[in-house]
């Protein structure tokens, strides 16, 4: 054997057992990081299970953030391999940003309504079986989805809203609380006694065991117009009644007033929230 090749088989021979030795660490390392990163992420997911259980976050979303955690510390773990391995990730970090700009200039909408979706169902602003009220919408919510919002309205109307536009807006839930107050408004003619008619309101409205705060009763002259003059009488009445109640007292006003010869030009009423448990 010549020279030349004594030579080249020795600096072979060197160069395996140099960086082979270096190789075979890196995979045992790579390994060890492996195996125990697998079983450490099982139970970070297993505590960030638990924890999410315990706030009892709604099942839909629980399900998406322990997937998003899952595949994020996965992906981390093999980035650790691949750089224990001696793999650069800096072009292919680089290369993941530029791709997730664009992604991100794509689906910027819907990626404001996925945000949306998740900050409802995690600060649960409302929940499925509340009436609402936002943009421009009144209804029933019967969905919360990652991306939008299904209402029913009372004509059975269903009406989608996307979480992002519905999270930034005035939400007004009419089902926080237990109670409202209706605000009815009696208008009668200047000609009629003032005096009468809030007695006829008194007895109709404060008389009924379903107005809460019978005991106090309200009626005040609002306003007084060409068209007449306007008497606000307001009670407190449990949201699962509070349409009957409603409707039923400008019913009942409305007989006593004819009965009583009171002219009623129109009627309104108004539903206010009322911060009372009842």
């Amino acid at each position: 054997m010549n020279p030349e090749t004594v030579n080249y088989l020795e600096t072979v021979q060197q160069f395996l057992v140099t960086k082979g030795t270096e190789v075979g660490i890196a995979l045992i390392k790579a390994t060890l990081i492996w195996f125990v990163g697998k079983q450490i992420i099982k139970l970070i997911n297993k505590a960030f299970a638990a924890i999410i259980q315990k706030n009892k976050v709604d099942l839909s979303l629980q399900l998406f953030l322990k997937s998003i955690v899952h595949n994020a510390l996965t992906v981390l773990l093999i980035m650790t391999v691949l750089t224990t391995l001696g793999i650069e990730m800096t072009s292919f970090f680089a290369l993941l940003g530029a791709a997730g700009l664009a992604v991100g200039m794509a689906l910027q909408g819907s990626l404001s309504n996925f945000a949306g979706g998740v900050l409802i169902l995690l600060l649960k602003p409302f929940r499925v079986g509340d009436s609402i009220e936002a943009k421009g919408v009144s209804g029933t919510v019967t969905e919360i989805q990652i991306f939008h919002t299904i209402l029913k309205t009372g004509n059975m109307k269903t009406v989608i809203i996307p979480n992002g536009t519905l999270y930034n807006d005035v939400i007004i839930n009419n089902s926080i609380e237990n109670a409202r107050k209706i605000e009815w408004l009696f208008n009668i003619n200047y000609g009629d006694d003032i005096d009468l008619a809030k007695k006829i309101i008194q007895d109709i409205i404060y008389t009924d065991d379903r107005v809460l705060d019978r005991a106090t009763p309200s009626i005040v002259v609002n306003s007084v117009s060409n068209s007449g003059i306007s008497l606000k009488a307001t009670g407190l009445v449990n949201n699962s009644i509070l349409s009957a109640v409603e409707a039923e007292k400008v019913e009942e006003v409305k007989k006593a007033f004819d009965k009583n010869g009171i002219a009623q030009p129109s009627t309104h009423t108004n539903i206010h929230l009322y911060q009372q448990n009842v």
